[in-house]
């Protein structure tokens, strides 16, 4: 039985990211592929402030008491429709989404590509995305 929010999130997200050819995201059941495997990812969130920048295999978890960030190895995997980052952070299981979609911070003028969440330690936090390629449109510094 699924007992958090955080479980349930991974699941669904899980489900959904599933190449299916009948689910009607693609026909074809191609993968999601818009975020090459190179590029940088950044997330963010706000209430309480996040943020997450992945390079490769390699994340960096900070938030406002810890700056400086904590690197943790994750795995990427595509699905239909979105793509996310899984590893272990402070000895939880780490779940990161990435899916199209306009996303605005709720604090700034800023506009971001994609929709992000991330799962830890039983919460699941909102926040938006972008990535080199696909950077937020904006003031650079709100």
């Amino acid at each position: 039985m699924i007992r958090t929010p955080a479980a349930l999130a991974a699941l669904i997200f899980a489900a959904a990211c599933s190449p299916a050819k009948t689910d009607g995201i693609d026909p074809k059941g191609k993968s999601f592929d818009a975020v090459a495997p190179d590029e940088v990812v950044n997330l963010i969130g706000t209430e309480p402030f996040w943020n997450v920048t992945i390079t490769g295999k390699t994340a960096r978890y900070s938030n406002p008491d810890h700056p400086e960030g904590f690197d943790f190895a994750v795995t990427r995997f595509a699905g239909n429709g979105g793509m996310g980052f899984s590893g272990t952070l402070f000895e939880e299981p780490f779940t990161a989404t990435l899916t199209p979609g306009q996303c605005s911070d709720g604090m700034s003028d800023r506009r971001f590509p994609f929709v992000a969440t991330i799962a830890l330690g039983g919460e699941t936090r909102e926040g938006c995305g972008y990535t080199d390629s696909q950077p937020f449109t904006g003031p650079a510094a709100p």
